[in-house]
């Protein structure tokens, strides 16, 4: 299962890497993104002046996120650490948390929904899905009973000799 979580968790990287790349190589060069009939509001998200984080697109950072969550997920596949768990798990809370701060900010100020902007929403959020399937943030305090019980028994057994 683990496995198969890493492997999605790149396809949907990868996912993320093209939209975003898609609306960062249109806002360079200037031409309209293809939207559709159904949400059209993706031009108007990528005007607005939300669409910047200190003069740089927001697509160029989602082109970033995408690339490292990529590379974590190929690491994850290679070396199977912990730590690359927890930096996946964490950096897709951060995509997921941001996603929804993003999408907040084009139904409540800019009053218009781009596709691809909730395409990377749902991206972000289902890495954060997969990437909770991973391994489960364990802590001391949900520690089951039988390894509760296992720990203090080898505590208080004698070394053997």
């Amino acid at each position: 299962m683990k496995r198969m979580s890493v492997l999605v968790l790149l396809v949907l990287a990868f996912g993320g890497i093209a939209d975003s790349f898609y609306i960062a190589q249109n806002e360079t060069q200037g031409t309209p993104l293809f939207c559709g009939t159904t949400l059209s509001g993706c031009n108007i998200v990528t005007a607005s002046p939300y669409a910047y984080i200190f003069g740089i697109p927001l697509a160029e950072y989602g082109v970033m996120f995408y690339s490292i969550m990529f590379m974590l997920a190929a690491l994850e596949l290679v070396m199977m650490k912990r730590l690359v768990r927890r930096f996946l798990q964490w950096g897709a809370l951060f995509g997921a948390v941001g996603s929804l701060y993003f999408v907040c900010v084009q139904v409540f100020f800019i009053g218009a929904l781009g596709s691809y902007c909730l395409t990377s929403a749902g991206i972000a959020f289902l890495m954060l899905l997969f990437s909770t399937l991973l391994e489960p943030i364990r802590t001391p305090d949900t520690l089951s009973i039988s390894e509760t019980t296992r720990t203090e028994t080898s505590l208080s057994m004698p070394p053997r000799v």
